[in-house]
């Protein structure tokens, strides 16, 4: 049975308050941690706006969504909580500190859910005392539109906390991704990646152009693997088959273990992508709400709220 008590969040920032949005729109109550609970409370509504525009949610939904949110800004507003996501700085100093204050402050404490991206959950633990309590819930962003959530445990954590925090993910309609053991970049960073190597050398070997690189995944197996997965394409294709592609075609791939040349004349001049206006592309003439509504309307398929009464 979930638990009606407040999910606990640590931080205002993007993923932390769409962590409050996410559980607050499947009637889980939540308080968030935070400094300056204006500008989180504004950026709540922002996302909630944006799910009336898109017909999801109801106003008078949102608004009773918003009564199951609050804010604190002292660890004795958690007291009660048993789950708790930690969404700071990815700085592993600031995040044992906080663990540090919530095993003084929550009694009840279940599970301590780290959404680091690049943090392995050995360490976090090293900044517990309750190391069976802490792991890794790394959602991609926005978590209340992107179902997945790789769920990373350390040697320590015990199975009761790994199913609190999957019941409550699961509950309000994520898809759970469990790793057996900890690797660097988790599941999903270390495939995009592998796929960012290639197409950059690519580019870099005038194969072809960024811009038909895109076009390809867009237009070819790309809206495939949002049905299907890699492994259910390559075993109905045939492993004999793909065994003779891999003969052919690894000896050729991009293995290079550092940062891409281009990449890193990029890097040098200072051109970092959208937040400089060039990268590969150039960001400075382009329709930003378009890109921003192209990039989340293929998760609209999995929203599967659980929304309270109006």
């Amino acid at each position: 049975m979930i638990t009606k008590r407040p999910a606990a969040i640590i931080g205002k920032g993007m993923i932390g308050i769409s962590l409050a949005v996410l559980f607050t729109g499947n009637g889980i109550p939540a308080i968030v941690l935070a400094k300056n609970s204006e500008a989180g409370l504004e950026k709540y509504r922002t996302y909630y706006r944006d799910l009336i525009a898109q017909g999801l949610v109801t106003e008078k939904q949102a608004a009773a969504c918003e009564k199951l949110l609050s804010f604190t800004e002292d660890y004795a507003g958690l007291r009660e909580a048993e789950i708790v996501f930690e969404c700071v700085t990815e700085k592993l100093e600031v995040k044992h500190e906080v663990y540090r204050k919530l095993e003084e402050a929550c009694p009840e404490l279940k599970a301590v859910a780290s959404t680091t991206s690049a943090i392995s959950p050995a360490d976090l633990a090293k900044g517990m005392r309750r190391k069976e309590k802490v792991m890794v819930a790394h959602p991609y962003n926005p978590p209340h539109v992107v179902p997945c959530v790789e769920l990373v445990k350390n040697d320590f954590t015990d199975q009761g906390a790994i199913d609190a925090v999957v019941e409550l993910l699961e509950y309000c309609g994520r898809e759970v991704c469990r790793m057996n053991k900890a690797a660097p970049g988790f599941i999903a960073n270390r495939l995009q990646h592998a796929l960012y190597r290639e197409a950059v050398y690519m580019v870099e070997q005038d194969i072809c152009s960024p811009e038909d690189i895109d076009k390809c995944i867009r237009s070819s197996w790309g809206p495939r693997y949002t049905s299907i997965g890699l492994f259910d394409h390559f075993d109905y294709a045939g492993l004999d088959l793909i065994a003779n592609i891999e003969r052919y075609l690894y000896p050729d791939l991009c293995d290079t273990k550092a940062v891409h040349p281009s990449l890193q004349e990029r890097l040098d001049r200072g051109d970092l992508g959208y937040k400089t206006g060039v990268g590969y592309y150039d960001w400075r003439e382009r329709d930003m709400d378009t890109f921003r509504k192209k990039t989340s309307d293929p998760y609209l398929r999995f929203f599967n709220w659980r929304l309270p009464e109006e």
